[in-house]
């Protein structure tokens, strides 16, 4: 996913695109308003940090101008601590605000939470290359698995099984079809090899891998991505 990071402040956009990188998310930075409403027609954006106070056009006004053609999700950032330019902002359509400094921690919890009731919530618009089953989410053209609004690394054929069964979600494959289908070969030992596998993607993309929301066992039939809204 992408992220816009917009602050007149190259050090500060400098210092979040680090956090975000190593988490996993794709930074576009821009240092005033006026950039970021171009850097929107430009790239596929899913969150906006955007500061207040920057020259050309503040963070208010453009947090106007996004909120007249997007639902994006827009995080404030400002060194103002006062509560009329908090609910300034969140009244002219900003999801959250931070006061500067910011702890990087809070930043990161805080951006993963509204892209979580981003992509949760279905406001998030799918390409034809995008898959999703409730906050599981694959897009094949970036190749970016996000599970609950977080970064997900996987393997080669990790990606490929999460694939398969993502774009067919509520269908069941056998161990044989899974190893055909994704290493393209006549099955040989698939039952094991396709569940270490399912272990390991379960442990990435499940709170609780002993009791999984999304990758589920059809006990002597196979597996399957349960399709939910």
């Amino acid at each position: 996913m992408k992220i816009l990071v917009c602050d007149d402040d190259r050090a500060i956009t400098d210092a979040i695109e680090i956090y975000l990188n190593h988490e996993g998310y794709q930074v576009v930075k821009a240092y005033n308003g006026l950039e970021a409403l171009e850097a929107l027609k430009n790239h596929d954006i899913q969150l906006i940090l955007l500061d207040i106070m920057m020259p050309e056009l503040d963070g208010l006004r453009a947090t106007l101008q996004i909120r007249e053609h997007s639902n994006l999700p827009i995080i404030l950032l400002s060194a103002k601590t006062e509560d009329t330019d908090k609910i300034l902002g969140l009244n002219l359509g900003a999801d959250d605000y931070i006061a500067k400094p910011f702890n990087p921690l809070e930043l990161l919890a805080r951006v993963k939470s509204q892209l979580r009731r981003f992509t949760s919530l279905g406001a998030y618009t799918e390409k034809p290359s995008t898959f999703r089953s409730g906050g599981l989410l694959l897009d094949d053209e970036t190749k970016e698995v996000f599970a609950d609004g977080d970064p997900i690394k996987l393997t080669r054929y990790e990606y490929h099984i999460v694939r398969l069964l993502l774009s067919n979600a509520g269908k069941v494959f056998s161990s044989d079809q899974i190893y055909e289908q994704v290493w393209s070969e006549t099955p040989i030992n698939s039952e094991n090899t396709v569940s270490v596998h399912i272990r390991r993607i379960r442990e990435k993309i499940e709170i609780n891998p002993k009791d999984p929301k999304y990758l589920k066992v059809v006990w002597g039939i196979g597996y399957k991505i349960e399709k939910l809204d």
